[in-house]
């Protein structure tokens, strides 16, 4: 790989002046200029963003940081988030916590030391002191802390809107499955179908599940069967938990969604790969990587900003999981 010193020695130069050339910061004249950029195409050099941003003292680096790259919902909001960086010419540096709160902070730690700009923080630990003690502006991702810059989906209206739609298809027997405690999210999500179905007068029976990872769910779908036998409809904490719900129910023999209706929530690709394909409340993702990319982008440049809280839209996704509603008359 080229180094500083190759382009200056090529272009005969000084290696300040290649310097000077590369951060476009001082006085060179213009056929020197061209020979440090002739040098640089011909070694197809590439500066140290993090050194170039130092002497510059103007990054263009962001830390972003998820719960669980394992999850599919997840690189759709970093795919979301990169897009609208780069537009911007903005480059990220990427940092996968598995919902642990210290190596979370290791990695807050990483991206100071590479002096990022900003950050964008899908956590499961949004009232950590760390983030009260940075300096740079941060915007929480799928997450609502108060007070905090954040982009989310509506979540209660999430659970309503899966309650009403599996109520409405024929479900008497509903097990809901709550989510982490902790993740304000999944408790919105939670709280809104527990509402919409009291409001039915029904009983329902809810399976508390620890995080939203793929090595649990199976065992909370075990659960759920063990427990509550008679199920007749599930809404689930989200798509990855709802897969395993659906794969324990055909394992056992329940036939879906004739004897067992399943909605989850996301929309993960995987979701309409599924057979039966699953029936979801989709959270426009890459929608919301982008707006948080937007907000951050404003607060780095001191833009005034209409809203530092955006609340993005949920709809329901008919797939295979939820019977067909037969129209009166």
């Amino acid at each position: 790989m080229a180094t500083i010193k190759d382009v200056a020695v090529l272009a005969g130069v000084s290696v300040a002046t290649v310097s000077r050339v590369i951060n476009e910061r001082g006085y060179v004249h213009a056929d020197t200029r061209k020979k440090v950029e002739e040098a640089v195409k011909q070694l197809n050099f590439s500066p140290n963003e993090v050194a170039r941003s130092l002497y510059k003292r103007k990054s263009k680096l962001i830390g972003l940081l998820l719960p669980d790259i394992a999850n599919p919902y997840f690189p759709q909001l970093a795919r979301g988030v990169e897009d609208r960086m780069q537009e911007q010419d903005f480059r990220l540096i990427f940092g996968n916590s598995d919902e642990d709160e210290e190596k979370e902070q290791d990695y807050i730690q990483t991206f100071i030391q590479n002096n990022v700009v900003g950050l964008v923080s899908s956590t499961n630990y949004p009232h950590s002191s760390i983030y009260e003690k940075l300096k740079i502006p941060v915007v929480f991702l799928d997450r609502t802390p108060l007070d905090s810059p954040s982009v989310y989906a509506d979540g209660r209206e999430g659970g309503r809107l899966a309650a009403r739609e599996i109520i409405r298809r024929g479900s008497r027997r509903i097990a809901v499955m709550q989510g982490p405690l902790h993740i304000r999210p999944a408790q919105d999500r939670f709280e809104g179908a527990v509402e919409a179905i009291r409001q039915t007068g029904m009983d329902y029976h809810v399976v508390q599940t620890a995080s939203f990872s793929f090595n649990e769910a199976a065992l909370w779908a075990e659960e759920l069967f063990s427990k509550h036998s008679d199920t007749d409809g599930v809404i689930a904490s989200n798509d990855i938990t709802a897969t395993a719900v659906l794969h324990e129910a055909l394992r056992i023999g329940r036939r879906v969604p004739e004897d067992l209706q399943i909605i989850g929530f996301d929309d993960i690709p995987l979701s309409s790969l599924l057979s039966p394909a699953l029936s979801t409340i989709r959270q426009p993702a890459y929608e919301m990587g982008r707006e948080a990319a937007e907000l951050l982008i404003k607060l780095i440049e001191q833009t005034p900003i209409d809203h530092k809280n955006i609340q993005m839209p949920v709809e329901f996704i008919e797939r295979g999981t939820t019977r067909k509603v037969i129209a009166n008359g």
